[in-house]
């Protein structure tokens, strides 16, 4: 009786809800002691998991569940265990009931979720799968939040009939080591499990696609009409607008071009450049994004290290930004063209062709690109060039796909959400997390041509009512000392990146704003974010912790007796490099085999898994043979001298091999005052900068970070000429040197 009703509620909800599963054979694999758990995102959860299991195991639940009259009815056809996850006397019952090797589903969260993303994960769970010794055995749910049955309603799309998904994945068990506290057990074993589960939420999300098929599947998902994009000029684009223009622009530029080439686009934070992007993903050309802030003959090896013949770029954006000079450079290189003169040659044939294809997007698409491999190439990036020589950094659609459903596992992008977007789009945070992210997650994207204007950027957030922002320290800094307290009253997500996170910065942010800077850590390299604090995980000072699917291990460096150089892999690492001076795409590898990429960052990991960086591996000057990093004493200087900005450069040393010299644009600063607060903090003198050399500005790359490069070459000059030569640069007007 029982087999025959599960088997006419499969096909009811087949016919209603199209539901797919898969992973089923994991189910036999887990053996007889289960704990079977899953996300919670609506009351159909229950009876999706009663369908499709092979077995009826005992559904555990919340005892306010219990209690409601809506329930009664169907709780009948069940076997109930009533618990209340906080409870030591629920968790003692239900560890007994595992151990007499039964099933039981639980829903670890407790609640349905009202985010769309995961809730708070009680520790209850993770206690009993632990203290009863028995297979945990996941069951991702996805789909479920859009339907009337969902407690999404007000905060996001909801359908009659979504499509739904099933997947159940490999069993795992936890894993602690025997002779630790019960505390630290228990805290460890709620750990594994929060990992767990937001592998569930991963493995949610199909990054084994195209990113355009990928942008198909959000419109779909979240509404084609639903406005996604909108820029300084107050012109908002819907899902089926940007597919739309995307398909015509495409049309165009794939008569100029060939498929897989490098194509360079050189526009600010605009819509057209989003536009431009996805209409080269719809063809399948390689977009290459250019940095417009570098410098003329950075600009020129850029390209060249691209493989690029032909520059996408505006005549408007080129005499508003003043680069005139560097496309008349350009020009004689390489085929530049520009969207202005494109536009005119679209004919009203090809806006009526671009438009029907565009109706029928998912066959027409799916035709036009064939089977497309995730794992070809999708996007070349280029390096800061902080401290050397730019490299194109070529990612995957997996690549970037992947780092999407990692970073939707701690921050929950949703149709009310409205993204701030100021970070360029040259740059991996700013492209990825800023607007291909936010895209994929239904949120509204807001693009703003620079990040550095501190006084208006503030009052457009607060104008917009925006929620998220991506930012680096520099520009945080800045906001908060010009914002109004409530400018940000809105923000519910606020994430550093690109550089350390200063702890005066995020002082500023909670007295003045309350809000709790998240901060993040990163690479281009990785598509970019390799982990982050998320507002249930969090360690000041640290990096986060890694990303799901990510592995890393640190590599001992000669001298540094606290961390070591950190290498990581994961499906969001790169496939290699371009490199100046050859021809081969160079992928990552290290001593452990391929895959793994050197951040060429030190970093300390502890126990919970939190990645603290304390500086780049080349980053460290070392003196009379002790390893000094140039990090920890821009640090000392900051802690000195909170409100202004340092910089350190490591020079030559006859006698001890290398020196320090500390750059800063506090011009009241002397090497006395450092010499005193180490003295007081027990700071040792190695960690004293020789000279201190005063500028009215840091040189700043366009991303926020410091230009170590440059800075080197100034600090150097000035090293050995004593001429003032940094502080011409600079706009400096004096220079004090403090022995």
């Amino acid at each position: 009786m029982i087999k025959f009703a599960k088997f006419l509620l499969r096909g009811l909800l087949r016919l209603l809800y199209k539901v797919d599963v898969t992973g089923l054979e994991n189910y036999h694999k887990a053996g007889e002691r289960v704990l079977i758990v899953a996300n919670h995102t609506s009351l159909l959860d229950g009876l999706l998991l009663y369908a499709w299991l092979p077995e009826t195991p005992t559904f555990a639940i919340n005892t306010q569940i219990a209690q409601k009259k809506n329930f009664r009815f169907f709780l009948k056809f069940v076997d109930l265990f009533v618990m209340d996850p906080a409870s030591p006397l629920s968790i003692k019952s239900m560890i007994k009931f595992l151990k007499q090797d039964r099933k039981a589903v639980i829903f670890p969260e407790g609640r349905i979720t009202v985010t769309g993303s995961l809730m708070k994960i009680y520790e209850g769970p993770a206690l009993v799968a632990d203290k009863a010794d028995a297979m945990i055995l996941p069951v991702a749910i996805d789909g479920a939040q859009f339907s009337p049955f969902s407690y999404m309603k007000g905060r996001g799309r909801v359908v009659r009939f979504p499509k739904i998904t099933l997947t159940v994945l490999p069993p795992e068990k936890i894993s602690i080591t025997p002779d630790v506290s019960s505390h630290a057990r228990r805290k460890a074993a709620a750990m594994q499990l929060q990992d767990l589960m937001y592998k569930l939420t991963f493995s949610s999300f199909n990054y084994r696609t195209s990113i355009f098929s990928a942008l198909i599947n959000a419109s779909e998902r979240y509404g084609k009409n639903l406005p996604v994009l909108e820029d300084i000029n107050r012109k908002s684009l819907s899902y089926k607008q940007i597919i739309t223009r995307a398909v015509i622009l495409g049309g165009n530029i794939a008569r100029h071009t060939c498929k897989d080439e490098h194509i360079g686009i050189l526009l600010p934070n605009v819509n057209t450049i989003a536009v431009t992007f996805m209409a080269l993903q719809y063809i399948g050309r390689i977009p290459a994004m250019l940095n417009f802030t570098v410098g003329t003959q950075a600009l020129l090896q850029t390209c060249s290290t691209g493989r690029i013949k032909t520059i996408y770029t505006s005549r408007k954006f080129i005499e508003n930004a003043k680069l005139q000079e560097q496309v008349k450079a350009l020009e004689q290189q390489f085929n530049v063209v520009y969207l202005e003169d494109l536009h005119s040659q679209v004919t009203l044939y090809d806006k009526l062709t671009g438009i029907i294809r565009a109706m029928r997007i998912k066959s027409h698409y799916r035709n036009l690109a064939g089977k497309i491999d995730p794992d070809q190439p999708a996007l070349v990036l280029f390096t800061s060039g902080s401290e050397g020589i730019p490299k194109g950094v070529v990612l995957s659609h997996s690549n970037l796909l992947s780092n999407y459903a990692q970073v939707s596992c701690h921050i929950d992008f949703n149709p009310r959400d409205i993204v701030f977007s100021c970070l360029p789009l040259f740059h991996s945070f700013g492209l990825n997390a800023g607007c291909l992210m936010p895209l994929l997650g239904g949120s509204k994207v807001f693009l703003y041509p620079t990040p550095l204007h501190y006084r208006i950027i503030p009052e457009l957030i607060y104008e917009l009512g925006a929620t998220i922002l991506f930012g680096s320290n520099t520009f945080y800094k800045g906001y908060a000392h010009h914002a109004h307290p409530y400018d940000f009253h809105n923000l519910r997500y606020v994430v550093a990146g690109a550089e350390k996170l200063r702890e005066d910065t995020q002082k500023i942010w909670m007295e003045k704003f309350g809000i709790r800077i998240l901060q993040g850590y990163g690479v281009t390299e990785a598509s970019p974010v390799i982990s982050v604090n998320t507002p249930m995980v969090n360690k000041m000072g640290s990096g986060g912790r890694p990303m799901t699917a990510m592995a890393c291990y640190l590599e001992p460096v000669p001298g540094i007796e606290k961390g070591g150089r950190l290498f990581v892999r994961g499906p969001n690492v790169m496939l290699g490099y371009l490199l100046p001076d050859g021809d081969q795409l160079k992928p990552p590898s290290s001593s452990r085999g391929p895959g793994w990429y050197d951040t060429g960052d030190i970093a300390d990991i502890d126990e919970d898994g939190f990645i603290t960086i304390l500086g780049r591996a080349k980053r460290f000057a070392k003196i009379g043979g002790e390893m000094i990093s140039l990090t920890a004493i821009e640090e000392l200087a900051m802690n000195v001298w909170p409100r202004f900005n340092h910089a350190a450069a490591n020079l030559p040393d006859e006698k001890k091999g290398e020196k320090i010299i500390l750059v800063t644009d506090n011009r009241d600063a002397t090497r006395k005052e450092l010499q005193e607060y180490a003295r007081e903090h027990g700071i040792g003198e190695l960690y004293i900068p020789k000279k201190v050399i005063l500028a009215d500005a840091l040189p700043v790359l366009g991303t926020g970070k410091t230009d170590y490069r440059t800075l080197n070459e100034m600090a150097l000059a000035e090293d050995e000429t004593g001429s003032g030569w940094i502080g011409k640069l600079a706009g400096l007007v004096k220079k004090t040197e403090h022995k």
